[in-house]
């Protein structure tokens, strides 16, 4: 194992300003590093070589000039639902797929940044599951326990990150698809606030549900990629004010007042949270409160949020199937979904959006008594590659709504979260618990599992080696 493995992205910034290492070992050891896990882990969909050296090369000439930006020279990746010019935006669908023309406004700002893009990663076809599997890439892998997922849809961002092969990646979240990955691979992920990154050249993606966000080994790593890439475009529907999210990991959250949830919202599924991470995030409660914070259960007022969830991810999943230029290569599941999304447009998807700012009122209603929300970020530990293979669409939501019946409700209010390691299964699995706020609550969220981090040290974990093809 190299040197420059497992140093983090404010590491390896900070390395690179001090003319220590230079941009073009850090991006060919990034290069390498995928080559030789690519037939373990499968975490890129695809990669830049040629580009990422030209890139570094130029970097290293900046950084001996004296420029300094934020990520100047760092490795990192995104996640294939994300525009890169030059390639094409798969999101995990089989097909000839057109090469991006542009930057999406994500790329462009971590380039304005001065990071060095290296590839591509995986996400399941279209990001509608927990798991990163499928036959246009086939399965990428868990770090942790190759045998199992690393989860979805930023499965491959976070295989990635998990891995060591870049400090930080970006993945995007429409139902957990950055918290529920990290909650298994043992990362930080941060949902932000609906607007905080740009999702430009699409607009509302999935109907408001989805946002970019980072993955990383450290709160400091995910909050530096977060300041990289927000902002908005122009043209963005949702342009929220400006948070700086290095200084609140800088900074100690004061004593605050939180709720721990145990109880999912309503899914018509049966639930049942795994005792391991029940007693893992029953620990973490007891940390809080040793720092000082008040941890009490509560239990947020959901209602019936699953029926303005439904349509608003149908039709989603049925606008991005309607531009696929070979539709007869999508997953059936796929297909059965976007038929739903057809007949949900119009009124009751009308009707399902209008309902946010009420759901907004009485949710949020618990922070008139509370600071932050303390929940599970999945019932179940990482399912085994393999699991969802060949189920029928109504299977799949039934299954996949039982393992993670706890993300999705504040994707419909587009409110902000984090996961945060919360510990190991007996078998050595990851799992994670995530802190959730109102509208705007990143800074306090970000200084909360900065502290936390500072006690329980999960950044000192790392997975065994990935060794051979499977």
């Amino acid at each position: 194992m190299s040197a420059v493995e497992y140093s983090g992205l404010a590491e390896q910034a900070r390395r690179l300003a001090e003319g220590t290492v230079t941009s073009t070992a850090l991006v060919q050891a990034a290069l390498d590093r995928i080559e030789a896990t690519q037939p373990t882990l499968n975490a890129f969909r695809a990669t830049r070589p040629e580009a990422a050296l030209a890139e570094a090369a130029e970097a290293d000439r900046r950084l001996a000039a004296g420029e300094s930006l934020p990520l100047l020279g760092v490795p990192t990746a995104v996640k294939d639902d994300t525009d890169l010019a030059g390639l094409p935006t798969r999101f995990g669908c089989a097909g000839q797929i057109p090469d991006a023309a542009e930057d999406g406004e994500a790329v462009r700002r971590l380039r304005a940044a001065g990071a060095v893009i290296v590839g591509k990663t995986n996400s399941c076809e279209l990001g509608q599951w927990p798991f990163t599997e499928g036959p246009a890439f086939g399965a990428t892998r868990n770090p942790w326990h190759t045998g199992h997922t690393p989860g979805g849809s930023s499965g491959g961002s976070a295989a990635a990150v998990a891995a060591g092969i870049v400090p930080a990646a970006l993945g995007s979240d429409g139902a957990g698809s950055i918290r529920i990955p990290a909650a298994w691979t043992h990362l930080v992920g941060i949902k932000p606030q609906r607007g905080r990154v740009s999702v430009h050249p699409y607009d509302d993606c999935f109907q408001g549900l989805t946002v970019n966000g980072p993955l990383a080994r450290t709160v400091a790593d995910a909050a530096l990629l977060l300041d990289a890439v927000a902002g908005p475009h122009p043209g963005d529907r949702f342009q929220p004010t400006v948070v700086d999210a290095s200084a609140a990991a800088r900074r100690e959250p004061g004593r605050l007042r939180i709720a721990l949830a145990w109880r999912a919202p309503f899914t018509a599924t049966y639930n049942p949270l795994d005792r391991a991470i029940r007693r893992a995030v029953a620990d973490l409660a007891d940390a809080l409160g040793g720092l000082g914070h008040t941890v009490e259960e509560a239990r947020p007022r959901y209602g019936l949020i699953g029926l303005s969830f439904l349509p608003r991810a149908a039709a989603g999943i049925a606008e991005y199937a309607d531009r696929h230029p070979e539709p007869a290569l999508l997953d059936p599941r796929t297909h059965s979904a976007a038929r739903s999304g057809r007949r949900l447009a119009g009124r009751v998807l009308r009707a399902a959006r209008a309902r946010e700012v009420h759901q907004h009122r009485r949710i949020g209603a618990l922070f008139d008594t509370y600071d932050v929300l303390l929940a599970p970020t999945t019932a179940a530990p990482p399912p085994p590659i393999g699991t969802f293979d060949a189920m029928p669409a109504w299977r799949t939501d039934l299954t996949m709504a039982s393992a993670c019946p706890y993300a999705w409700p504040w994707n419909v209010l587009g409110w902000p979260g984090v996961n945060v390691p919360a510990g190991f299964t007996p078998e050595g699995l990851p799992i994670g618990a995530q802190l959730l706020g109102p509208a705007g609550s990143e800074p306090l969220l970000i200084s909360l599992a900065a502290q936390l981090e500072s006690d329980r040290k999960w950044f000192a974990h790392r997975p065994p080696e990935p060794t051979g093809a499977l």
